[in-house]
């Protein structure tokens, strides 16, 4: 999330970026800042997903 707030603030004029960016061409760094917003955004969803599974299993074991 807070990639995607390096976006959004450059994109408003700020010129600080994140560390990893500084790493790339200037070209890559939107494209680079969705990538690491999707994964996010996965990684959460797997969170989530295992949370419920063990949910299930406890639930499931005790009845």
């Amino acid at each position: 999330m807070l990639e995607t707030l390096g976006v959004v603030n450059r994109s408003a004029g700020s010129g600080s970026e994140a560390w990893w960016l500084r790493l790339l061409p200037d070209q890559l760094h939107v494209p680079a800042t969705i990538v690491m917003a999707v994964l996010g955004g996965l990684l959460v969803l797997c969170v989530l997903a295992e949370e419920r599974r063990r949910k299930a299993e406890r639930e499931a074991g005790s009845a």
